[in-house]
């Protein structure tokens, strides 16, 4: 069971992106960039799979859109690269992981370009397309990662003529009010709206919204992003423990084109008690953490307890193989009186250490060998 405080990240961010209405929605509202501020779904081209597996890495990027840009008096489509990395939490290596993800892209990009024109995409005049690294992130806390790639190389000040650089946008959620978000009236801008939930107040304050502008919003959206937008409160509405009755009724206030209705009906959502609710799971969640340290801690002396009553045993052993080879050896030089065959065993069969000991004391100035033996033997 998890609280309301915890991250809406059931709906997979390739599931938006992939969507060409909602990534040219966010492409326009959230990079600011001009030859991008008209970009048109139709311009957009999902190439997201090509690089799923490649050179045998598993990508983590969520989204790679190939957008064709319109230029006057280019002699071809220009075509950018736009790669959007979803976070929920702040990652200090995101600059390595996106050049990686951006490396991948211009080696798949040239690998093309020959098998298509052939020698001449290896001429003075080639060029590689340009990629757009973006990082869309949903977390509360700020972030704090650096933002140029060479702050994460050694001596990058010093040797920077001979580093590769790039700087990658960063699109957080929380840095907007909903009212910024509402004012974009598109169907993306209401989804970062919504993922902003991670309180039981956000509930409250959505609930507080002119119902008639958010309606607006997705009165013409297809059918495909209201499908988008009810996977999305259906995953909000399991996270609030909300009932499957009251959560089907949500999702059907969706899909009827009325998200501003969406919690008008849920009288049954206690805020102070989702508080409660999430501060309880909070205080488990740091007793079960205890626990397991406590019986990590526990196995781990157990461990430690076994390894040395092992080393104990393994020591006992090779005391009494010398000790055994002490006394056999004062009978060595008498080998056809003595059985030496049966010594050997007598002694491996002892589990009284203490008689094997007495047994080796006694070989300093033993002046009977015969009686040493005799007693041995059981004689």
């Amino acid at each position: 069971m998890r609280d309301v405080n915890q991250h809406i990240g059931d709906i997979n961010s390739k599931t938006i992106f992939k969507n060409n209405i909602l990534c040219a929605q966010f492409i326009r509202d959230n990079i600011n960039i001009p030859l991008l501020k008209n970009v048109q779904p139709e311009d957009l081209e999902d190439v997201t799979e090509r690089f799923s597996s490649y050179f045998g890495i598993e990508y983590e990027a969520d989204t790679v859109k190939r957008i064709r840009i319109h230029i006057e008096d280019y002699e071809e489509l220009f075509y950018m690269i736009s790669l959007i990395d979803h976070k929920s939490d702040v990652d200090y290596n995101v600059a390595m992981q996106l050049l990686k993800y951006m490396a991948c892209i211009w080696a798949e990009y040239e690998k093309t370009f020959l098998s298509e024109r052939g020698k001449i995409g290896k001429n003075k005049s080639f060029r590689y397309p340009p990629i757009i690294p973006v990082v869309y992130y949903e977390g509360k806390k700020e972030w704090t990662a650096d933002m140029y790639l060479r702050d994460r190389i050694m001596f990058s000040d010093i040797l920077r003529p001979y580093i590769p650089d790039f700087k990658y946008i960063v699109v957080r959620n929380h840095d907007f009010s909903d009212e910024e978000l509402l004012a974009r009236e598109d169907e993306m801008s209401l989804l970062m709206l919504i993922n902003k939930f991670q309180t039981a107040d956000d509930i409250t304050n959505f609930r507080d919204i002119e119902k008639d502008k958010i309606d607006s919003i997705i009165h013409n959206s297809s059918e495909q992003v209201i499908d988008i937008i009810a996977a999305v409160v259906r995953s909000l509405c399991t996270k609030i423990h909300i009932s499957a009755e009251e959560t089907d009724d949500a999702v059907q206030k969706v899909r009827e084109h009325k998200l501003g209705y969406l919690f008008e009906n849920m009288e049954k959502i206690d805020i102070q008690q989702l508080r409660k609710e999430a501060e309880e799971w909070r205080k488990l969640g740091e007793e079960e953490r205890q626990k397991a340290k406590e019986e990590r801690q526990k196995a781990k002396e157990e461990q430690q307890k076994r390894k040395e009553e092992q080393q104990k045993r393994i020591e006992e052993q090779q005391k009494i193989k010398r000790m055994s080879m002490t006394i056999l050896k004062a009978f060595f030089d008498d080998p056809a009186e003595y059985d030496m065959e049966l010594i050997k065993c007598v002694i491996d069969s002892t589990d009284d250490t203490n008689r094997i000991v007495s047994w080796t004391d006694a070989t300093e100035n033993c002046s009977d060998k015969t009686a040493l033996y005799n007693e041995i033997i059981g004689k």
